[in-house]
């Protein structure tokens, strides 16, 4: 025999799962803006029917059902798209990363321009020529020596500027790996929630989706890997367990975050207790290491990265490329897009300076022949460095001797003879100038100038690949994005519906109620009363 009760219990699982349902619409509305929330739904299923499989089982005619249940609530995701949105974000993370090192750069090395070194130059080179046709003129000895001013500051400008470019890149390495190893001490963190929950039999998806959102932060800076380790217990089939998270590189993956289990990182790999934050370089990075740390703060070394290992994506690679690293492919060697770009300047202000010099001073052979000045001495150093050293683009100046008496430039291409001087000659001033055009063997045999256009012609050239490449990136992580918005992102219209659906079905449940409640009335009260 059926139970009297059976029909009140059917209806009332119906009851609490629509509600169920509606509770979770709620969920979903509310959470309609929230970022990297991803929509839930009630996974409902029917109960086991009437009667049960056994021998003293009732005979009835046919299988009759129980109702329904909610057998979890389930978040709505694609793992297939989120790995390509991760992928497209790591390519975005190193194009926009470098694309903005180089927007910097070409910010200081504004060419074609009235204010840079190239017009500095043409300013210099005229004001040679105009020498030499006026070689007793003082003024015209002055505009010399501005000029050549002008020239020196221009490269002290660009060299401090690239350098404070190089410093705050190295900060900005610092700041993303604390944000990365904040990120990795996170997801630990909810790797533990997860693990204490999903034993139980509960979904803990709002924790997921927190944890999701840390994992599209962390592939900005490199490519990763995740692996899902079940939680064990009561946990249900479709729970997805803690996440392994390991950065890929060149042949091999290294483990970041096992479980509660996470590493930090640091750029001296070869300290165990790195000085400082042990984040921020100090000088070329030769690689990374993680390290884990123990509840006293001490630090034991878990793995180590070479800078060759790191795939060529992601934001941390690019900014440690513009920033500098060291080569020990062959001779250790620092390379570096700012690195690079400081050398080139430093080189070209010594190889321009040394040349200048030498000709300026002549050394009596047939291409540096010795010239006078005003007063009819010998020439001497027309540029010097300010730490007396190598000069290079930094520490480039005007030698005081010049500055304080302008009349010591060499104009004259007659020899040195204090007894007679010969101011009305400008030769050797026209040869100053005409160094305009002298191919230098350090530079590649070009000409300063010409050589200063290809690092500006590079330098844009790199700078267009990079926007490209950066649009590029953003366009199909944006397409990306778009596909998985239309898979886990709440729809109003859609929850809306659900909304009255869910609410309609409640109302059933409950009107069911009253009739079985009305049938049972009648039976308990109604029978057995024949003839009252």
């Amino acid at each position: 025999m059926r139970s009297t009760f059976m029909g009140l219990e059917t209806s009332k699982r119906g009851l609490f799962t629509q509600q169920s349902a509606l509770y979770t619409t709620g969920h979903n509305i509310s959470n309609a803006n929230t970022i990297g929330y991803s929509r839930q739904r009630v996974n409902m299923q029917s109960t086991l029917g009437y009667p049960g499989v056994g021998l003293n089982a009732p005979k009835t005619a046919g299988h009759i059902g129980t109702g329904v249940e909610a057998g979890s609530v389930q978040r709505i995701r694609d793992e297939f798209i989120d790995r390509q949105y991760r992928q497209e974000s790591n390519k975005l993370g190193y194009w926009q990363s470098k694309s903005d090192i180089i927007t910097q750069m070409e910010d200081v090395l504004t060419e074609p321009s009235d204010y840079g070194l190239s017009k500095s130059m043409d300013e210099f080179w005229k004001s040679l020529q105009d020498l030499s046709v006026h070689p007793n003129n003082g003024g015209a000895r002055s505009v010399v020596v501005q000029r050549a001013k002008a020239i020196a500051d221009s490269f002290n400008y660009m060299h401090k500027s690239l350098s404070d470019i190089k410093t705050n890149t190295g900060k900005e390495i610092g700041i993303s790996l604390k944000d990365v190893n904040s990120i990795l001490q996170q997801i630990a963190s909810i790797n533990e929630r997860i693990q204490a929950i999903e034993p139980n039999g509960y979904m803990p998806n709002d924790l997921y989706d927190a944890r999701d959102v840390l994992i599209d932060e962390l592939s900005n800076y490199f490519p990763i890997e995740t692996q899902r380790v079940p939680s064990g217990g009561n946990a249900l089939g479709i729970a997805e367990g803690s996440l392994t998270v390991s950065v890929k590189l060149n042949g091999k993956t290294v483990e970041l975050v096992n479980g509660k289990d996470f590493k930090q990182f640091r750029t001296s790999p070869s300290q165990t207790t790195p000085a400082g934050d042990g984040v921020t370089p100090t000088g070329a990075i030769e690689g990374l290491s993680l390290v884990t740390v123990d509840t006293a703060g001490n630090e034991t070394v878990a793995d180590t990265i070479a800078f060759s290992d790191l795939n060529e994506t992601g934001k941390l690679k690019s900014l440690i490329n513009s920033y500098g690293y060291m080569d020990n492919s062959a001779i250790p060697v620092e390379k570096g897009l700012l690195t690079d770009m400081i050398a080139k300047l430093n080189l070209m202000a010594k190889s321009f300076a040394e040349e200048f010099n030498k000709i300026h001073m002549g050394d009596g052979s047939t291409d540096y022949p010795i010239g006078s000045d005003l007063y009819g001495n010998a020439g001497k150093e027309f540029f010097a460095s300010t730490t007396g050293g190598t000069i290079d683009a930094g520490n480039i100046t005007i030698s005081q001797d010049i500055v304080d008496d302008p009349n010591k430039i060499v104009a004259s291409d007659s020899a040195p003879d204090p007894t007679k001087p010969e101011p009305g000659n400008g030769k050797f001033a026209l040869k100053l100038a005409n160094m305009k055009f002298a191919s230098l063997a350090d530079l590649g045999n070009t000409s300063v100038q010409t050589y200063f256009t290809g690092l500006i012609g590079q330098l844009g050239v790199d700078g267009q690949q990079a926007s490209r490449m950066q649009y590029n990136s953003e366009t199909l992580q944006l397409a990306v994005l778009e596909r998985r918005a239309s898979v886990s992102s709440v729809s109003l219209d859609e929850e809306m519906t659900n909304m009255i659906v869910f609410q309609q079905a409640y109302n059933a449940s409950a009107r069911m109620i009253t009739v079985i409640d009305e049938t049972l009335d009648k039976i308990i009260n109604g029978m057995g009363r024949t003839g009252l």
